[in-house]
């Protein structure tokens, strides 16, 4: 049975400043013994992480209507920029992640953060419509906080 995302407990803390800061967190989480509280594997989270971020350059192969991009612009992506997003969102299918390696995963994280700092095309966002770099940034960095957050260190042997 699924676990409930937004009512998981023991979450990790997680705030990143930039793109480095998720990869170092990445980097030093694959090195260690850890163990996911929700419904992905760490390895599923940064296949995730890597696609939604690339996502920000190549387009996400849908947009929310106009007038719902609109609302969302106005009354929600100043939050989701700046603030935590919350947990318990199902992605759309094409989002959901195959069980992979997490070795492989993390190439491909940073393979899209190379992206990320490489390439200036930005698409626009699915909710938000077009947005600027740096936007997508913090919108890729608030994302992978939460995902991030529920990947904590395994203590039993």
């Amino acid at each position: 049975m699924p676990v409930k995302t937004s009512k998981v407990q023991g979450r990790r803390q997680v705030q990143y400043d930039s793109y480095a800061d998720l990869l170092a967190d990445a980097e030093q989480l694959a090195k260690t013994k850890v163990k996911t509280l929700g419904n992905w594997s760490f390895g599923q989270i940064l296949q995730h992480v890597a696609q939604s971020t690339d996502s920000s350059i190549d387009g996400s192969g849908f947009v929310l209507p106009t007038p719902v991009r609109w609302i969302f612009s106005l009354f929600m992506k100043r939050k989701f920029l700046t603030k935590p997003i919350p947990a318990g969102f199902k992605a759309p299918k094409r989002f959901q992640p195959q069980e992979t390696s997490m070795e492989e995963s993390l190439a491909l994280l940073r393979k899209a953060i190379v992206r990320q700092n490489t390439e200036e095309q930005r698409a626009m966002h699915p909710a938000f419509g077009m947005i600027s770099k740096d936007e997508w940034t913090q919108f890729n960095l608030r994302h992978a906080e939460m995902h991030m957050s529920f990947v904590v260190l395994d203590d039993h042997p």
